[in-house]
């Protein structure tokens, strides 16, 4: 069996772990829980006709304080980088967030996360951002842990991107 390791990134309380446990155990709970370091998850997929296994690293959120560890992302084949669409600083942090994990591992795949997709009344991230974002080479997914919108997609997407 194929394994992939994938990281999520992104800036604190954006819904990393709620999109892995949304993708792994098709639930959602709206308690927040803090990520210490990094949680590991598998879930067995078939991509292309090919059964695979995703290692999901949920890594801890990044801020001012604490930037995300280097060691962490090595033996990445890919990574989600997932911003909340309802604090576009986020999707700022995922800018500076992708620069830096391109120098460390190089052009690996990854798909942008824009989460909480749906509080469309608190959405803050305009559709030209958006589309912007997508001219300039990125994959960009609307996404939501608590509804399911676009989760299994967006994993599903970079598992193929990555075993292409």
């Amino acid at each position: 069996m194929l394994q992939k390791k994938i990281c999520m990134l992104g800036a604190f309380s954006v819904g990393k772990t709620s999109l892995v446990r949304r993708f792994v155990e098709s639930t959602f709970s709206d308690r927040y829980l803090t990520t210490v370091g990094v949680k590991i998850d598998k879930k067995p997929l078939q991509v292309n006709g090919r059964a695979l296994d995703l290692i999901l690293w949920d890594i801890a959120g990044e801020d001012e304080v604490s930037a995300i560890r280097v060691s962490y992302l090595r033996g990445s084949a890919g990574y989600l980088m997932v911003a909340d669409g309802t604090r576009p600083v986020t999707l700022e942090v995922a800018r500076s967030l992708q620069q830096r994990v391109e120098a460390a591992l190089g052009p690996v795949p990854f798909v942008l996360l824009l989460n909480k997709h749906d509080l469309l009344d608190d959405w803050c991230v305009p559709d030209t951002e958006i589309a912007a974002l997508r001219q300039s080479g990125w994959s960009v997914r609307l996404t939501s842990a608590k509804t399911g919108e676009g989760v299994e997609d967006a994993f599903a997407e970079l598992a193929g991107r990555m075993i292409a």
